[in-house]
């Protein structure tokens, strides 16, 4: 042993760390790997083995390059690493100190895409029971997108022809770049505080995956989620899918879609109205018939019911009832002076004083009934008044103001309403004359 250096357990690992790190080879290198024994310290720092079919190395991605991944790592992702191999003094375990990572076979946007929907779907950020209903007849519609991009002049152009009542408010913010989803939440932000649009329409036209990436900001995805105003998400065309297509109340294929859907089309409201208006007019034609018939009828039944038919009715009953006892006064003469003969003139005389009698009383009973007529008590110049049901009234506290009222004339009826009611004036220290 004589010559030959010892080493200290630390000397010597603090000679294979410098050994590596000296290794212009080992400073920046690419390794392919699956990742295993993956943990995440509370500190930031990502602790983890590369490995493959044959051999495995341990790594760690320190807190400040970690800020920079777009993705989530987990055990048994593929990824392709790059960093530098040293190792770890205290155990002289040597490993990869990683300053990046990217998945293996599979773009780092498409991942990171997967993973921010799948963590907002389990939040519920996607919900269906969130998502409200566009208004109707929208009188403003806000427009969340690039005053001078060709997507704002499609929408403008298709708002103006189908509903030219709303009113279109532009809040202008960047869609593209770094800056466009700090500027695309602070328009939305700013439409919400306006408050006055009934919708927010939030997009822009098409382009790569990259050039659609600001609307994949989970910042904005939850501005979205909390605007008070219902958002359409109109970004690219059709097949492009973005995360704001998820969390918005509507997602429309194309900004021009956004503004078919976003409004009604003038010329169908239009075509609604008229036929609304024709069934209104026929059911108003169908009612007024109907009222006409149901009048006609009250009006016959009243007709039928006056006091001057009634009357009549029993008059020729009267005379009906008279004609048949004379006749049968008659018969009962006729018999008697068969039976008796002459010697019964005397009873005939008798009889016929009777019917005299009788007939004197009934000529009184007309008297009086004449006299008692609603005719004759009409033709003196008084009326009768009928209430609503067709009976006469007596009293005026059975009626109300605005009652209609026939009042039957000696010649003819007038129809009239109530239109103040007065109690009877009284004396000697009754109640006196108030308005009922």
């Amino acid at each position: 042993m004589a010559g030959s250096r010892i080493y200290s357990v630390t000397q010597l690992n603090q000679e294979i760390k410098n050994m590596l790190e000296s290794n212009p080879l080992f400073a920046n290198l690419f390794v392919r790997g699956e990742i295993s024994n993956y943990k995440a310290h509370p500190s930031g720092h990502h602790y983890l083995t590369l490995k493959d079919e044959d051999a495995a190395i341990s790594a760690v991605l320190f807190r400040s390059d970690a800020a920079r991944l777009r993705f989530r790592l987990a055990n048994g992702m593929k990824v392709v690493a790059r960093g530098r191999v040293s190792s770890f003094p205290k155990t002289g375990q040597v490993q990869l100190y990683l300053a990046d990572l990217m998945p293996d076979g599979a773009g780092a946007l498409h991942l990171q895409f997967e993973q921010l929907k799948e963590k907002l779907y389990l939040e519920g950020l996607f919900d269906p029971a969130h998502k409200r209903p566009l208004p109707a007849y929208p009188a403003r519609v806000a427009l969340v997108t690039s005053p001078s991009g060709a997507a704002v002049q499609d929408m403008l152009r298709i708002l103006g022809r189908r509903w030219p009542l709303a009113a279109v408010l532009l809040f202008p913010a960047a869609v593209q770049g770094q800056r466009a989803p700090g500027e695309l939440i602070r328009a939305l932000r700013a439409a919400n505080r306006d408050g006055s649009a009934d919708l927010i329409v939030l997009g822009r036209g098409g382009g790569s995956v990259e050039d659609l990436w600001a609307f994949n900001d989970e910042a904005l995805a939850r501005a979205i989620y909390h605007s008070r105003i219902p958002v359409v998400s109109a970004v690219g065309h059709e097949p492009d899918v973005t995360i704001a297509d998820f969390v918005a109340d509507l997602r429309a294929p194309t900004p021009s879609g956004a503004a078919e859907l976003a409004v009604p089309d003038q010329d169908e409201v239009r075509a609604l109205l008229m036929r609304l208006d024709g069934r209104l007019d026929a059911a108003f034609r169908q009612k007024t018939g109907a009222a006409r018939a149901l009048s006609r009828m009250l009006d016959s039944r009243l007709r039928a019911q006056t006091p001057a038919k009634y009357l009549k009715t029993r008059r020729e009953q009267v005379d009906a009832l008279a004609g048949r006892l004379t006749q049968a006064v008659q018969n009962r003469l006729d018999e008697q002076r068969l039976a008796a003969g002459l010697a019964g003139q005397k009873l005939e005389q008798a009889a016929l004083q009777s019917v005299a009698r009788r007939k004197d009383a009934l000529v009184h009973l007309f008297g009086l009934l004449d006299a008692y007529s609603p005719l004759k008590v009409l033709g003196r110049g008084y009326a009768m008044a009928l209430g609503p049901d067709g009976r006469a009234v007596t009293d005026a506290a059975a009626l109300h103001t605005g009652d209609d009222l026939t009042v039957c004339l000696h010649k003819g009826r007038a129809l009239c309403t109530v239109n103040e009611l007065v109690k009877e004036k009284r004396t000697n220290g009754d109640q006196k004359e108030d308005d009922l």
